[in-house]
């Protein structure tokens, strides 16, 4: 090569065109060929959202029970921290919950008793090994069994990102690296995460778990999308049957379903009244931006009209005309639980 060979560049018109706006792994929480981080303090249940999105794509049944896979894969999981038996235990358990087969599933495990991706010689090792397999999600738990650089070094690690970053753009294969946080409140979750501030910049597609009372509080975050609103989790046991799985609380579930649907379900089934806006948050508990989007949605769809009186649904005949942005009527049903807005 010479040295003043150029550097390939195109017009702004030539670039490829992505038809959808966000193509996912698992709908919602994971991108496609994304890489990110699972996060949180010890002892949140960080390795089994990992295995059940792992899972979950290896089989091509929903993450969570909710959320669609929409083309299943093959997957390689790296778990640093648990012998080979116990790594066993836990995907049959989640099998036995979904009831696969794990025989079926199109997930492999790498047996290496260590993985150092900070050595040139066990990178090439990682870069053959999913060169050959081709996997659609490789997961690696957790970055700190993986060098011994120092985290607090951007310079250290931006360089280990820069490899791993290397592998998603080689190889199309989304990348989850399962990552401490402290205990110490920030305002954003990703703040919290230990060493470098590169180690949130990385992420696509991010997972935070957080403990709140006996459950936990799963949030996500996306660079290309809107991410859902921060949820709730059970790990559920049943020690008879031998099933431990992570789980929605039934509060969440009917978070995560679409908004707007849940706005029109509810201007439908009450057709004679009107809700002002605050009365619709309180209803559907959610934040006043995500409904003020939903309902200018709804408005422009001619699903949703506005009047003097509050909101309604359009099937419930013509409205008197606004006179005002502000609606100051309330109504609203006795309060319900609130789930926390992080």
């Amino acid at each position: 090569m010479g040295v003043n060979q150029e550097l390939p560049v195109c017009k702004a018109k030539d670039l490829t065109i992505r038809k959808e706006q966000q193509a996912w792994l698992i709908e919602s929480l994971w991108g496609d060929a994304a890489v990110g981080i699972i996060g949180g303090a010890p002892k949140c249940c960080k390795s089994w959202l990992g295995l059940d999105m792992a899972i979950s794509v290896a089989s091509g049944t929903p993450c969570l029970g909710k959320f669609k896979i929409p083309s299943q894969g093959k997957v390689l999981i790296f778990l640093a921290e648990d012998a080979a038996h116990n790594v066993r235990a836990r995907i049959e358990s989640i099998c036995l919950h979904r009831h696969l087969n794990i025989n079926d599933l199109d997930l492999y495990v790498i047996t290496a008793s260590t993985m150092r991706i900070d050595l040139e010689a066990d990178q090439r090792m990682l870069t053959k090994t999913i060169d050959f397999m081709r996997p659609r999600l490789l997961v690696l738990d957790p970055l700190v069994r993986l060098h011994r650089l120092d985290e607090n070094s951007a310079s250290d690690i931006s360089k280990l990102l820069g490899f791993l970053r290397g592998l998603q753009r080689s190889f199309a294969t989304a990348i989850v690296l399962v990552h401490h946080a402290s205990k110490k409140h920030r305002a954003q979750p990703g703040q919290a995460l230990r060493g470098s501030s590169d180690l949130h910049a990385f992420g696509d597609s991010n997972a935070y778990l957080a403990r709140k009372k006996n459950n936990l509080v799963l949030t996500m975050e996306h660079r290309a999308a809107k991410p859902p609103e921060p949820m709730e989790l059970q790990l559920l046991s049943n020690p008879e049957g031998g099933e431990t799985h992570l789980e929605l609380t039934a509060c969440s579930l009917n978070e995560v379903t679409s908004l707007n649907d849940r706005v029109t379900t509810w201007l439908e089934t009450h057709r004679k009244q009107s809700f002002t806006r605050s009365a619709l948050r309180k209803q559907l508990k959610v934040n006043n931006q995500r409904l003020g989007i939903a309902l200018a949605e709804l408005e422009e769809q001619g699903v949703a009209v506005r009047s003097t009186k509050g909101w309604s649904s359009a099937e419930s005949g013509k409205r008197e005309p606004i006179q005002s942005e502000e609606i100051i009527t309330e109504q609203c049903s006795p309060k319900q639980q609130e789930l926390p807005f992080l």
